[in-house]
């Protein structure tokens, strides 16, 4: 599994989005992800996106996803793929 610290902007975007407020806050994870849309600079956006798919190449599983997501300091958890696809939507 690779480490957070191949994915800085990725580990920053799962700490201050994916926190353990998120649903609260924003919903669900996907709400969430358009928030950091709204909120982030082009440039932010741009890496963040990048590193997300990079990260997601190494995975076949959602609880391999939720695994290495904790591992980033995310307090959230996928329930399914679908719900990982909606965010990879919002960060596009």
């Amino acid at each position: 599994m690779k480490s957070s610290s191949e994915f800085p902007a990725l580990r920053d975007f799962s700490r201050g989005y994916f926190h353990e407020d998120c649903i609260d806050e924003y919903g669900s994870m996907e709400a969430a992800a358009r928030q950091f849309v709204k909120d982030a600079d082009r440039e932010q956006r741009k890496v963040v996106a990048h590193e997300w798919a990079e990260f997601l190449k190494s995975f076949s599983s959602v609880e391999k996803i939720n695994e290495a997501m904790r591992a980033m300091g995310s307090a959230c958890r996928f329930a399914d793929l679908d719900e990982v696809e909606k965010v990879t939507r919002a960060l596009r």
